[in-house]
């Protein structure tokens, strides 16, 4: 059993939020902004429920079979609430894309999970480089 078998959907789903705000954050700052409102701003446009599910729909097709797994395993949990303003399809979606990041950096595979996360944000956000 690995470090994130311990954990269901909605734990991994919390881990890979972080994990997927602050690769963001760190391909915004290579950038070369500095106004940090502006930083804030297009962070979230990054990290919302629809802009997530966007991005797994962006790299689906390079998940192996157990990544998927994950994933499902993150869109299935059982969610108490969901955003305003956001589809529940969207918001089942990104929290099963951030249960795989987050299972992929609790078992210290932090290279799988930023190829995943630069493929998934460089299409998804092409006008903003983030590689």
């Amino acid at each position: 059993m690995t470090e994130a078998d311990k954990y269901n959907g909605k734990v991994l789903a919390y881990v890979g939020d972080a994990v997927i705000e602050l690769f963001v954050r760190k391909k915004l700052l290579d950038t070369g902004l500095t106004d940090t409102g502006r930083l804030s701003a297009l962070a979230l446009s990054f990290v919302t429920a629809t802009a997530q599910s966007e991005a797994f729909g962006c790299v689906e097709n390079l998940l192996d079979e157990n990544e998927l797994d994950i994933y499902r395993r993150g869109r299935n949990a059982d969610l108490s609430h969901h955003p305003k303003r956001q589809k529940m399809t969207d918001y089942h979606r990104a929290t099963g894309f951030e249960a795989l990041i987050g299972y992929l950096y609790l078992n210290g595979e932090q290279q799988r999970a930023d190829e995943i996360l630069a493929a998934a944000y460089e299409k998804n956000h092409g006008n903003l480089k983030l590689t």
